[in-house]
């Protein structure tokens, strides 16, 4: 039985679309023996068994420009390579750090699949100083895993290892998602808690790519026999809560995995207002898709977004960055349900044919076991 190390930031419990993506492979590719090593939420290294996976989550020092810095990651890592002896690193990219401990102590005997999430974006500043890092990286990967076509094309850095990309999208975790033992009621009293408005639910990081702000500017536009339900937080949060007074405007908080599925089937649409291409795929908006949720997004160039739902035929596009025009759209779902009826089944069943682990097991499987 192979042996796959995988190296992500975080993993879950912990919050985020690559850590989702990670834990699904790692839980839900069988025949093989997978380990994950992580950054910690805290100070402290922490070991143990999360759904049958071994995690070993290193303490964190600080953070560096959303990097996380941990001087623990690297004996850990050195002890994984010398004790659990990997045949293959699966390294979950952008990680900067983890790229230079990795780099330093892979065996060559290790095959190294390199899993592109996004290309580092906002910090110009930091990149030029990785530039060099990154490059080895990828030249030392015998597989380069993207997650859409149309970040395969656009992404610079990939621009010269063509002949080792492969498009594995994202997948989003089923189980999760499926309802379960008293979510009808639920349901059902979540959109009684609105007074049986429809919903237009989001829900994220509060971060500036996320265009929370331009969705919230688009309320005034919006239907008011509607509520806008944010869920999520973040370092926008409080900035956010204060753009707008709007009554039909609600901020939920962090939400637990049962809560969060319970919101999705509750609601009415999914707003997405990502704006810029660090929003490279967009697990929120397949999990959204995969509940029978229409979406609406911005476009996004050279991200994958606009891959994932597609214009009219699981959600509806608008200009990025373009509140009014969002607002129009929100608008024609809301009152078209012979439309958004048609848009979410078509949108539930792209995530099902596309974006769920047994779309991609035999690819992913065959990319194992050929390196």
């Amino acid at each position: 039985m192979k042996r796959i190390l995988h190296i992500s930031n975080y993993y879950p419990p912990h919050i985020g679309g690559i850590e989702d993506v990670c834990c699904s492979i790692a839980t839900g590719l069988s025949g093989y023996n997978h380990q994950v090593i992580c950054f910690n939420g805290k100070k402290t290294d922490e070991a143990g068994i999360y759904e049958g996976i071994r995690v070993i989550r290193c303490g964190t020092v600080q953070k560096l420009f959303s990097q996380p810095i941990s001087i623990s990651f690297y004996r850990h890592l050195k002890n994984l390579f010398a004790g659990f002896k990997p045949d293959i690193v699966h390294f979950h990219a952008p990680n900067p750090l983890g790229s230079v401990y990795l780099l330093n102590l892979i065996p060559e005997y290790a095959g190294l699949i390199v899993h592109w999430h996004s290309d580092i974006v906002e910090q110009g500043f930091l990149y030029t100083f990785y530039r060099s890092i990154e490059k080895k990286l990828l030249q030392r990967a015998d597989k380069i895993l993207v997650t859409s076509p149309a970040y395969a094309s656009a992404s610079k850095p990939l621009s010269f290892w063509k002949n080792k990309l492969h498009v594995i999208p994202n997948t989003v975790n089923t189980r999760k998602l499926t309802l379960k033992e008293g979510d009808v009621q639920a349901i059902e009293k979540i959109r009684n808690r609105y007074a049986g408005k429809k919903i237009v639910f989001t829900f994220g990081r509060h971060v500036p790519y996320k265009g929370l702000a331009c969705l919230i500017k688009a309320i005034p536009h919006i239907s008011p026999e509607c509520v806008v339900v944010i869920a999520g937080s973040g370092l926008l949060t409080e900035r956010l809560k204060k753009m707008s007074g709007a009554p039909n405007l609600y901020f939920t908080g962090k939400l637990d995995d049962t809560e969060l599925r319970r919101y999705l089937y509750a609601s009415c649409l999914f707003a997405f207002p990502s704006i810029t291409r660090n929003e490279a795929f967009g697990i929120a908006l397949a999990e959204a898709m995969y509940c029978g949720l229409p979406a609406v997004t911005f476009t996004v160039p050279a991200s994958g977004v606009n891959w994932v739902c597609i214009d009219r035929e699981t959600g509806l596009e608008s200009e990025n960055g373009n509140s009014k025009a969002m607002a129009e759209a929100i608008n024609r779902l809301l009152d078209d349900s012979g439309l958004r009826e048609k848009l979410g089944a078509n949108a539930a069943k792209r995530v099902r044919e596309f974006f769920v682990m047994e779309a991609i097991e035999n690819d992913l499987k065959q990319i194992y076991n050929n390196l």
